[in-house]
Protein backbone atom coordinates (compact mmCIF):
# COMPACT_ATOMS: atom_id res chain seq x y z
CA UNK A 1 0.00 0.00 0.00
CA UNK A 2 1.68 3.21 -1.13
CA UNK A 3 0.59 6.46 -0.04
CA UNK A 4 -0.02 9.70 -2.17
CA UNK A 5 1.99 12.80 -1.23
CA UNK A 6 -1.68 13.91 -1.06
CA UNK A 7 -2.24 11.58 1.81
CA UNK A 8 1.11 12.44 3.43
CA UNK A 9 0.23 16.26 2.89
CA UNK A 10 -3.59 15.31 4.85
CA UNK A 11 -1.32 13.58 7.77
CA UNK A 12 0.61 16.21 8.54
CA UNK A 13 -2.13 19.02 8.62
CA UNK A 14 -3.35 16.36 10.56
CA UNK A 15 -0.51 16.28 12.99
CA UNK A 16 0.15 20.43 12.74
CA UNK A 17 3.51 19.83 11.00
CA UNK A 18 4.50 21.80 8.31
CA UNK A 19 6.83 19.48 6.01
CA UNK A 20 8.87 20.41 3.47
CA UNK A 21 8.78 18.89 -0.25
CA UNK A 22 12.11 16.69 0.78
CA UNK A 23 10.47 15.51 3.88
CA UNK A 24 7.12 14.45 2.43
CA UNK A 25 8.90 12.45 -0.12
CA UNK A 26 10.83 10.39 2.61
CA UNK A 27 7.68 10.35 4.72
CA UNK A 28 5.93 9.21 2.31
CA UNK A 29 8.14 5.92 1.67
CA UNK A 30 8.56 5.69 5.43
CA UNK A 31 4.61 5.27 6.09
CA UNK A 32 4.17 3.37 2.95
CA UNK A 33 6.61 0.94 4.31
CA UNK A 34 4.74 0.78 7.74
CA UNK A 35 1.71 -0.03 6.14
CA UNK A 36 3.04 -2.57 4.15
CA UNK A 37 3.85 -4.28 6.98
CA UNK A 38 0.87 -4.24 8.65
CA UNK A 39 -0.75 -5.34 5.74
CA UNK A 40 1.69 -8.77 5.94
CA UNK A 41 1.06 -9.19 9.20
CA UNK A 42 -2.44 -9.42 8.97
CA UNK A 43 -2.16 -11.97 6.62
CA UNK A 44 -0.21 -14.22 9.53
CA UNK A 45 -3.01 -16.72 10.90
CA UNK A 46 -3.12 -16.54 14.47
CA UNK A 47 -6.29 -18.90 15.23
CA UNK A 48 -4.65 -21.31 17.07
CA UNK A 49 -2.03 -18.26 19.02
CA UNK A 50 -4.27 -17.61 22.27
CA UNK A 51 -4.56 -14.23 23.16
CA UNK A 52 -1.80 -12.65 25.60
CA UNK A 53 -0.76 -9.14 26.94
CA UNK A 54 3.06 -9.50 26.66
CA UNK A 55 5.42 -12.38 24.83
CA UNK A 56 7.34 -12.97 27.91
CA UNK A 57 6.30 -14.83 31.05
CA UNK A 58 5.02 -13.26 34.17
CA UNK A 59 8.09 -12.06 35.96
CA UNK A 60 5.98 -11.44 39.41
CA UNK A 61 3.36 -12.36 40.92
CA UNK A 62 0.58 -10.07 42.15
CA UNK A 63 -0.69 -10.58 45.89
CA UNK A 64 -4.38 -10.82 46.33
CA UNK A 65 -6.25 -7.82 47.06
CA UNK A 66 -7.81 -8.05 50.36
CA UNK A 67 -9.19 -5.32 52.31
CA UNK A 68 -8.42 -3.76 55.48
CA UNK A 69 -8.83 -0.65 57.34
CA UNK A 70 -7.65 2.73 56.15
CA UNK A 71 -4.71 4.56 56.94
CA UNK A 72 -5.37 7.45 59.72
CA UNK A 73 -5.02 11.18 58.26
CA UNK A 74 -2.07 11.85 60.63
CA UNK A 75 0.03 8.38 59.44
CA UNK A 76 -0.41 9.57 55.46
CA UNK A 77 0.47 13.27 56.20
CA UNK A 78 3.87 12.31 58.02
CA UNK A 79 5.13 11.87 54.70
CA UNK A 80 4.23 15.28 53.42
CA UNK A 81 6.42 17.46 53.14
CA UNK A 82 3.88 20.34 54.00
CA UNK A 83 0.26 20.45 55.55
CA UNK A 84 -1.75 22.56 57.63
CA UNK A 85 -4.97 21.15 59.49
CA UNK A 86 -5.28 17.71 58.21
CA UNK A 87 -4.62 18.67 54.35
CA UNK A 88 -1.50 18.75 51.92
CA UNK A 89 -0.05 22.09 51.85
CA UNK A 90 1.11 22.74 48.20
CA UNK A 91 2.44 26.18 46.60
CA UNK A 92 0.10 28.28 44.78
CA UNK A 93 0.11 27.35 41.20
CA UNK A 94 -1.34 30.60 39.69
CA UNK A 95 -0.14 34.13 40.53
Amino acid sequence: MSLTLAEVEHIAHLARLQLSEEEKIRFREQLSAILEYAARLQQVDTRDIPPTSSVLPPRSRLREDEPHAPFSRDKILANAPNSHQGYFRVPPVLE
